[in-house]
């Protein structure tokens, strides 16, 4: 396998749990927030710091998932209880957050490289570690999905009102969806780290858009009719938009400092290509139509 294409598959791994969280605010929630960009440099920043003072990696990172639920809960709060419209409420705590993430780590970038500092990666290869990583946590999400809880929050993303007429309160259910995103997020964000041997302050801008656009190519590639499908095609899509970006660097024409043009122009692409099938399946059926109207008129004017 050539180098860069390992490496493609380990980035896909790695940040396909930031695409799942992205997944459920977007897909399910429908709900878009913008949190997800700071609360990735929560996770990497709060396992950094833990690691470095001797901490199990592993606590390490059920600590950046914890840090990056209560993010997300706050941003939920905000929009809930404290009536601030989804998309400002985003914005302010990622805004917020940018602060409290120089308070945790105390400075802009947290080395994790050193014989002294152990990473969940130290002994194992990311390719080994991560797919393990990622099939139980999609299947976690699955199974949390199928509960009474779960069905709650896909219902509160479908049909909020229908939902809330049935007595479910939906702003639980909203708190907790975003909670459990930004927990996701900022999980990846602590394996981010330790696969790459720092976390730095700026590392989670543009996230929110590198996550869109996984979630929006695995569905358009592998569907999404059901959940067990969809956060399988939102793995896969986190994996193929890594190997799209590794084969645009292959070539001569792009730079490395082109990653955010190509990532933008694979989310249009993504995006137009599907309503571009439609409309020309759309007009395939009603070429058709007509030329069947048409036929059946000559039959009959035949028959006179």
């Amino acid at each position: 396998m050539p180098v860069w294409l390992n490496g493609a598959f380990e980035l896909g791994l790695l940040y396909s749990l930031m695409a799942l969280g992205v997944y459920i605010t977007f897909r399910i929630l429908d709900f878009p927030d913008l949190t997800v960009d700071a609360s990735f440099t929560t996770g990497a920043g709060v396992a950094a710091v833990l690691i470095t003072n001797g901490t199990s990696p592993w606590l390490a990172c059920l600590a950046a998932f914890g840090a990056g639920a209560a993010a997300g809960a706050i941003t939920g709060l905000l929009h809930t209880k404290g009536k601030i419209n989804g998309l400002l409420s985003g914005i302010l705590m990622m805004i917020a957050l940018y602060s409290v993430n120089m308070r945790i780590m105390g400075k802009p970038n947290i080395g994790l490289m050193g014989s002294d500092i152990s990473t969940v990666f130290s002994g194992v290869k990311v390719l080994v570690l991560m797919p393990i990583v990622v099939v139980v946590i999609k299947i976690l999400l699955d199974l949390f999905f199928k509960t009474d809880l779960g069905l709650s929050l896909r219902a509160t993303g479908d049909n909020e009102r229908m939902i809330r007429s049935f007595g479910t309160n939906t702003d639980t259910t909203k708190i907790l969806g975003i909670a459990l995103s930004n927990g996701l997020v900022a999980l990846s964000g602590s394996f981010v780290a330790q696969q790459s041997g720092f976390a730095d302050i700026t590392m989670g801008v543009g996230m929110i858009v590198i996550g869109l656009a996984s979630v929006i190519i695995g569905e358009a590639l592998f569907g999404a009719k059901t959940v067990f499908r969809a956060t399988l095609a939102v793995v896969l899509g986190s994996i193929v938009y890594r190997v799209i970006i590794g084969l645009a660097y292959q070539s001569d024409f792009f730079e490395a400092s082109d990653l955010k043009l190509i990532t933008a122009v694979i989310v249009i692409i993504a995006l137009v290509f599907p309503s571009l099938q439609k409309s020309w399946k759309q007009k395939r059926m009603a070429q058709k139509r007509t030329a069947a109207l048409l036929n059946s008129v000559e039959q009959k004017g035949g028959g006179r």
